[in-house]
This record gives structure tokens, C-alpha cells and sequence, in this order.
């Protein structure tokens, strides 16, 4: 499994290329590098990877254009590996959780709270309203469904993208986009 974070919330007209190429170092080449220097084993014990990415890779708004970019190019590139791991039986897929309450999130919350007038809980009680659902989803319904793509009763899913995100991004296609190899 890889998930890194941290990529600059930054607004599209300001963000710099070293923040840019940070952010697409840590979590893009971070993942890809992880992925590269596993394969090996991997292959010989046909094991499975898992990549994280996001849900601003489907909604990309301008404030968070890098966070967007780099986790669409995550998503392409567990379907990249995947077709090899088709080859060498390696699963590969990947996880697009939409609005987790993470340390992180919270961290987040509790310096831009104050600087909207707000509470913490009201801020916290806000963005889900506003991102039309219900709550925030939790770390362990994300490490629930990890541990059911890395389980022998998803072998078969491979290639695939699975999105998390109790409804905030809107769509027929919301949900398990199966590859030709996990489909019939």
C-alpha cells in the first residue's frame, strides 16, 4: 500500500514549479519508486499493490489544481502497472477516498476555522454539507476496504480504480471502474 500526502493546497495562478515538483515527488514518484523497487517480490510471491490517490483527481478545482494533477497521475499509473502485473501476477489497483477526517484534515480545520469566523465543529460540520454528504468518512472504512482489495477474495481485481467517497462526486460511473481483466 502507498499513501503519501502534503501536496500544496495552492491556488493554480500562484503555485510555483518547486512547489509543483515537490508535491509530484512526494506522492507521485514516491509511490512509483515504492512500487518499482517491491515489484520483485511482488512477482515471486504474486502479490498485490495498492496506490492511493484522491477524489480532487475527479473534481479538480483551481486551489487544488496539484493536488488534482498528481492524484490523476497516480491513478494512471496503478492501471500502467497493472497491465504489467497482468503479466508478472502482480494485482495492482487503486483507492480514491473523498473526505476523510485524518489528523490532517483536522490540523486543517482547526487554522482555517478561525480565519473564517468559524468554530472548529462548525467548520467540520460545514464541508460535508457543502460537499453534499453525509459525513466524513473514517480512516478505518478506507483500511477496510485496503484490506479487502489485498485479500485473496479480490485476486481477480486487477487495474481496477475504487472510489470511496460517500457520495460527494456525482456520476454513473461513481464507484468500482472494472478493467477488461476483472469484468465478464
Amino acid at each position: 500500500l502507498n499513501i503519501a500526502g502534503a501536496v500544496p493546497q495552492i491556488d493554480l495562478f500562484e503555485m510555483t514549479d518547486a512547489q509543483w515538483d515537490d508535491g509530484m515527488a512526494l506522492k507521485l514518484h514516491g509511490a512509483r519508486r515504492l512500487t518499482i523497487r517491491a515489484w520483485d517480490a511482488l512477482k515471486a510471491s504474486n502479490g498485490s499493490v495498492v496506490l492511493i490517490s484522491g477524489s480532487a483527481a475527479l473534481d479538480p478545482k483551481p486551489g487544488f489544481a496539484a493536488v488534482a494533477a498528481t492524484n490523476a497521475a497516480i491513478t494512471a499509473l496503478a492501471k500502467a502497472f497493472a497491465e504489467q502485473g497482468i503479466k508478472d501476477g502482480v494485482q495492482v489497483d487503486s483507492v480514491v477516498p473523498g473526505a476523510v477526517m485524518t489528523r490532517r484534515r483536522r490540523s486543517f480545520f482547526e487554522k482555517w476555522a478561525p480565519a473564517h469566523n468559524l468554530t472548529v465543529e462548525e467548520a467540520e460540520k460545514k464541508f460535508p454539507e457543502e460537499a453534499g454528504i453525509s459525513r466524513f468518512g473514517k480512516p478505518e472504512e478506507i483500511a477496510d476496504l485496503l484490506g479487502y482489495l489485498v485479500s485473496p477474495a479480490a485476486k481477480w481485481m486487477t487495474g481496477a480504480w475504487v472510489r470511496m467517497d460517500g457520495g460527494e462526486i456525482k456520476g454513473i460511473l461513481g464507484g468500482v471502474i472494472f478493467s477488461k481483466e476483472t469484468s465478464a
